[in-house]
């Protein structure tokens, strides 16, 4: 019936991944049968659970899948598919089951229905996850493993929603941390531009500083050859014989000197 439903590939896909532990667990439980020592058969039976594990999460992913192609499909055909669901969670309930005659026959009276952390050992890890499987029926078994799918769905959501807030920090981050950086740009292309106008007035007051020190220079000797000049004059004035003093070229002779020059011109005129 199973290989007639028209299913799509992901669901064909989980269907027959389901379907190939349903044999791995029919001949493991074959080989429990032959096996005599108590600590193979629980080794047996921890391989046979982990399974069982595997075949509930793949049921559960078959279940989304069904959902999501539920409007695509015609109801018949969403029928079809639902009641082989249903069939093969009955069949791993009586997996289940049969795992739990095993655990009697090792001490064990009790069984785990759909759990995914618990050990070989059955040890109940909450008081709600743990039930009796031998006081169920089949219809109560199919409603307990429906009940944990439906949790189990509404934690992955809860999950997501938590994601797409992280997701939405995260962006919300990047783009604060880049109008950081792209300020932090700025400031970096102001302070070069700080920092070359300082060179550039640095040098310019360097090159001042220089004419300057060479216009002095020129002031200084300047001053320097008036003072001489004036202090020669000076000495004529007050020394006109004295034969050691040049005269200066332009420069008038003394008195004295004027009237000497008069009296010989005379005298070469009386002639």
């Amino acid at each position: 019936m199973a290989s007639n439903l028209p299913m799509s590939p992901q669901l064909e896909q989980i269907h027959g991944e389901i379907r190939d532990h349903f044999r791995a667990l029919a001949n493991g439980f074959q080989k429990l049968d032959k096996i005599k020592d108590s600590s193979r058969q629980s080794k047996q039976l921890e391989e046979l659970t982990d399974k069982m594990r595997e075949c509930k999460r793949l049921v559960k992913e078959f279940d989304r899948e069904l959902k999501d192609e539920e409007a695509r499909n015609s109801p018949q055909v969403n029928t079809q598919l639902n009641d082989e669901k249903q069939s093969m969670i009955k069949e791993l309930n009586s997996y289940v089951a049969l795992r739990k005659t095993y655990m009697s026959t090792l001490g064990n009276k009790k069984v785990e229905l759909f759990d995914m952390g618990a050990g070989v050992s059955g040890e109940p890890t909450a008081e709600d996850n743990v039930q009796v499987a031998s006081s169920m029926s089949n219809q109560e078994l199919v409603d307990a493993g429906m009940k944990r799918m439906d949790e189990t769905d509404q934690a992955i959501e809860r999950s997501k929603q938590v994601v797409e807030q992280t997701l939405e920090v995260g962006t919300q981050t990047a783009a604060t941390l880049k109008g950081q950086t792209d300020q932090m740009g700025r400031v970096v292309n102001h302070l070069d531009t700080i920092q070359f106008s300082i060179k550039k007035a640095s040098q310019l007051v360097k090159e001042i500083g220089r004419q300057v020190a060479t216009d002095k220079c020129i002031m200084m000797f300047l001053f320097l050859i008036v003072c001489g000049v004036v202090a020669i004059i000076i000495v004529k004035i007050v020394h006109p014989n004295n034969k050691d003093i040049r005269g200066i070229p332009g420069l008038a002779p003394p008195a004295q000197s004027r009237k000497l020059l008069y009296l010989r011109n005379q005298e070469y005129m009386g002639k």
